[in-house]
């Protein structure tokens, strides 16, 4: 099994540099951009690009990887390699998915990039074959840099959807049409577009710092929820703890020396 730390990097959070950014290139500089933008994100990733374990956000594709390499492993694992799509497991199960037909492909001396590129990536869920389209080298320089930083999946996703022609249908607020460039011809089943309308209407602001100390706290095991950049219970609950073993007293609240703390023991730089 290829070992976890060829899959990380620094995991550095989304900035505000980064989200402004994404909203330019996309022209979406208008009072409702920052939601567009944020429904796009939560559809495909939920609205955060990494595991706990740092490793960036995957899906693995078997009928990618049965267009990847002819099907030459459907009999022996149809769960990796299959016509349809399905047999997801979720979570960090993907990766387990993708070694082994990772394994598969080096036993039969098979290009392992093949299995790279049959999973969608990071906060876009950018599939691993349209790395070039999405304005990174190769598939290889693509999982570089989302590992490093979300700034760089959102703008693997944005460059993506610019080289579609979809960030018109973003702008006119066309969730049919984005969905059919972005998803494929299929979408309907999944309810794509409907999934987008019904994120876009439910769309806050978010706060890019809490964001960021939620992230760590992920990393560093303390569970306060999907980093969203609102603080409810359970964030709450995990910066209580925070504090506590960093003897920063019985509090909630992220203050400086509270985020500080955070970033350097979960070695993040933010922004």
């Amino acid at each position: 099994m290829m070992p976890i730390p060829e899959f990380t990097g620094r995991s550095k959070p989304l900035t505000d540099a980064g989200i402004l950014a994404a909203l330019a290139t996309l022209g979406l500089q208008t009072a409702t951009g920052p939601a567009t933008l944020w429904a796009v994100l939560t559809v495909e990733s939920a609205g955060f690009g990494f595991l706990p374990d740092r490793r960036p956000m995957l899906l693995f594709e078997r009928h990618v990887f049965f267009k990847e390499t002819d099907g030459r492993f459907a009999t022996e694992a149809p769960d990796l390699c299959a016509q349809t799509r399905g047999a997801y497991v979720g979570g960090a199960a993907e990766y387990e998915r993708l070694t082994r037909a990772m394994a598969l492909c080096r036993r039969d001396r098979f290009d392992t990039a093949a299995a790279l590129r049959s999973a969608s990536w990071g906060l876009g869920q950018i599939m691993g074959f349209n790395a070039a389209a999405a304005g990174f080298r190769d598939i290889n320089d693509m999982l570089a840099q989302m590992a490093d930083a979300e700034d760089a999946q959102l703008a693997g996703m944005v460059a993506f959807i610019r080289r579609q022609g979809l960030d018109k249908n973003l702008q006119a607020g066309d969730w049919a049409g984005f969905a059919l460039g972005y998803n494929g011809t299929k979408y309907a089943q999944n309810a794509y577009d409907t999934k987008l309308q019904a994120a876009f209407a439910k769309q806050n602001n978010r706060n890019l710092r809490m964001r960021a100390a939620q992230a760590a706290l992920l990393f560093l095991g303390y569970r306060p929820g999907l980093p969203d950049g609102t603080i409810g219970r359970n964030t709450r609950a995990a910066l209580l703890a925070f504090r506590r073993d960093a003897g920063l007293g019985d509090s909630e609240a992220l203050d400086e020396p509270a985020f500080n703390a955070l970033m350097q023991e979960a070695a993040l730089r933010w922004p």
